[in-house]
């Protein structure tokens, strides 16, 4: 619900860029095209267009259902866009058939197959099932059961592992014989590892014994069988496994990562993070991902780094704690600076004389975007436009749009946790609950200040490696009485990086400050170098500049964090991913 207004520091807060989302996921709805969303956005063009594609089934909507649901919890606008969000629902709903899958469909020219795409599966179940954890509509849940009844059906089954043979299923079943008994199981991290993932969650609300089942064979295979990671945890490049292509490699790292924490089995966790450290090795600290590692190398995918900030958010609840800084880095960067909100340099189209019904449009296309996640961006710039691999391609993809709305949602939902009235802060970003608001003034001031709602017997937060402990000074304020804790005092520290505030009445303000830090660092992208200023956990400045939508080097800093009027969402419920 929301609170009454009052000055808050004007720095980074997740659900305000979760308002702006919402804007482009109804915007990319085509209206004349009975509500199908387009898929593609290439924002250099002038004017500017948006196409349709084989992606726009399942898979779009699916994306775009589970970014609602996430993106309205996060905000509390139940309204806007309330038509276009029931379209979407009325055509997901449309796309399954009698056997429990969801099939594309052919588009208006004629072409593509009425097939089971098993990578638009994993979208489906995604979104089925957060439209079911917010709503608790129990004809949802019947389809959801019948959903995951027939990936359970379909699947490939041996002694120890499950898997699927081909990345489409037919009406008529597998389209290859051949392929079950050679057990092809084309990349198995796109078909059948991500999908671990909106299963388990699945499990975890309903109970369904299928879902699990599921999980435990799809996850014996990805780490035993399939070949997708080589035995250093790095990704196996060759061509019948996408040439190591990242989303789909990071995306069932973050599923077996639940899968582990969920089973409490330490040998899982232990997997995934030798992986996810090999792939951190790869990418920039601000959140530039490679592609993969062949031709799509040089185009980074929203997507990748979605993967990456939520295996991170695992790991870290797994007990390796560095990785809160990670992901810190993750968000107050690549994620939230490739967010489109500045759009004066996109020509736009202001009428529909150009449209091709069914395929492209150039109406708007500039105004209905704004909000959206990067499809592909340089590390400097918005725009992926390089001399290497594909060169450029398109500027926006759907599936960004939703997964970059997920990776605000799940930051959102780790600033803190509670387990058992223990609160521990994670993130050093703003954000109101029913336990206590954090304020943060952070790239500005090493300072964060905490407003006590409710009593806490032990409340810890998180101190950035890069501000030392010699220096972190808190001030706890009760009433007329003031605690003062020092970083250099004994035992106040836990885990290396949390510091100890031990118990906080209802009605305390708590002050943490600690010095900023300004360094800089070359990072490396694919052979591409870039010098790169931070302040704290925030690249203020890069070179070299980038040409069409440069990155970066807009950010202010200043001495004091600015503040503004304004207000926290308090959801009453928590929906936790």
């Amino acid at each position: 619900m929301p609170e009454t207004k009052r000055l808050i520091p004007d720095t980074l807060l997740l659900e305000e860029r979760a308002k702006h989302v919402l804007n482009t996921i109804i915007g990319m709805a085509d209206e004349d095209f009975d509500y199908i969303p387009f898929f593609n956005a290439t924002l250099i063009s002038k004017p500017a267009f948006m196409t349709h594609g084989s992606w726009d089934y399942g898979s779009s909507h699916g994306r775009l259902i589970d970014a609602l649901t996430l993106a309205r919890h996060m905000t509390g606008e139940k309204e806007f866009g309330a038509k276009v969000e029931e379209k979407y629902k009325r055509n997901l709903l449309s796309f399954f058939k009698e056997d429990g899958l969801s099939y594309r469909q052919k588009r208006p020219d004629g072409t593509g197959d009425e097939t089971a795409n098993l990578i638009d599966q994993r979208a489906v179940i995604l979104s089925m099932t957060a439209w079911y954890m917010a709503t608790k509509d129990e004809k949802v849940k019947e389809i959801c059961d019948r959903h995951v009844a027939a990936l359970k059906r379909i699947a490939i089954k041996e002694k120890d592992i499950w898997y699927y043979p081909a990345s489409e299923y037919t009406v008529d079943g597998w389209p290859s014989p051949n392929a079950i008994n050679l057990r092809l199981a084309p990349d198995p991290a796109s078909f059948s590892g991500r999908l671990i993932m909106p299963l388990l969650k699945f499990h975890e609300v309903t109970g369904n014994k299928d879902a699990f089942e599921i999980c435990q064979y799809f996850a014996h295979f990805i780490m035993t069988r399939s070949g997708v990671y080589n035995e250093d945890g790095s990704f196996n490049s060759a061509l019948a496994y996408r040439s190591g292509h990242f989303h789909t490699r990071l995306g069932t790292l973050d599923a077996l990562a639940r899968f582990g924490l969920f089973t409490k089995d330490s040998s899982v966790i232990n997997f995934v993070k030798k992986s996810y450290d090999w792939a951190l090795k790869q990418c920039t600290a601000f959140g530039w991902t490679p592609g993969d590692m062949q031709e799509q190398a040089y185009e980074h995918e929203t997507c990748s780094l979605v993967d990456l900030i939520a295996t991170g958010i695992t790991l870290a609840r797994s007990g390796y704690s560095e990785y809160w800084g990670v992901v810190e880095r993750f968000l107050r960067n690549h994620l939230t600076e490739t967010q489109l909100l500045d759009l004066d340099w996109v020509e736009e189209a202001h009428d529909h004389s150009m449209d091709e019904v069914g395929s492209k449009t150039y109406y708007k296309v500039a105004e209905r975007t704004r909000g959206a996640f990067a499809g592909y961006s340089a590390p400097n710039d918005f725009v992926c436009d390089v001399n290497h691999g594909r060169g450029h391609t398109s500027d926006l993809q759907l599936c960004c749009i939703g997964s970059g709305t997920r990776a605000l949602f799940m930051g959102w939902n780790n600033i803190l946790l509670e387990e058992d009235g223990n609160v521990r802060i994670n993130l050093l970003l703003s954000r109101g609950t029913r336990l206590l608001d954090v304020h943060s003034h952070l790239p500005h001031e090493g300072r964060v200040e905490l407003d006590i709602h409710e009593n806490i017997p032990s409340l810890q937060i998180r101190i950035p490696d890069w501000a030392g402990y010699n220096q972190v000074k808190v001030e706890k304020v009760s009433g007329d009485h003031v605690d003062a804790i020092s970083g250099n005092d004994p035992g106040v520290w836990m885990n290396r990086r949390f510091l100890d505030l031990g118990s906080v009445q209802a009605g305390d303000v708590v002050n943490i400050t600690f010095p900023m830090s300004e360094y800089k660092t070359v990072e490396t992208a694919i052979g591409q170098e870039f010098e790169v200023k931070w302040r704290g956990d925030d690249v203020i400045h890069i070179s070299p500049e980038g040409k069409y939508k440069p990155l970066y080097n807009q950010r202010k800093v200043y001495d004091k964090a600015p503040m503004k009027e304004g207000s926290y969402y308090k959801e009453e419920e928590e929906l936790y991913w």
